[in-house]
């Protein structure tokens, strides 16, 4: 079985599926430079962790009208950038894809509190990244208290 056989076999994708992966990934509506809602269509963004920004239009209103096949692909490969694997489980599951993105690691210490270290306390950034996060907000505790 090829890859268009492959996207053929799930079930054809509408406005709403479409919609709902917005949702779930995090996608920001766009509005026009008046401050309006688009009447024909809708437009979201979102803005990816290495800067790129995508961007995908969805007819109005969203509702279970499906889309070709042809135009399907384009909308997954050059808009949302993903698989039909990976849309479909997002929009069964709620998982977004991940894109590649590393989760932070959950003791990792905030960049503005490695700003306020770095730059009124006086820590270089080696003393930073060898500390903990509780050590690293003890530290900036002490500075807010004592000015050390």
């Amino acid at each position: 079985m090829d890859a268009r056989q492959r996207a053929v076999s799930y079930p054809a994708p509408t406005r709403l599926d479409h919609l709902r992966f917005c949702e779930i990934e995090g996608w920001a509506v766009v509005r026009s430079s008046t401050g309006r809602r688009s009447v024909h269509h809708e437009t979201y963004e979102l803005e990816l962790p290495d800067g790129r920004i995508l961007r995908t239009r969805i007819s109005r209103p969203p509702d279970r009208t499906g889309y070709g096949t042809a135009l399907w692909s384009h909308i997954l490969r050059d808009q949302l950038q993903t698989t039909a694997e990976e849309f479909w489980r997002c929009v069964r599951t709620g998982a977004p894809p991940s894109r590649g993105a590393r989760p932070s690691p959950q003791d990792a210490i905030p960049s503005e509190l490695a700003h306020l270290l770095r730059n009124r306390v006086g820590l270089s950034d080696a003393e930073i990244a060898a500390m903990s996060r509780p050590a690293a907000i003890e530290r900036a505790q002490q500075y807010w208290t004592t000015g050390e």
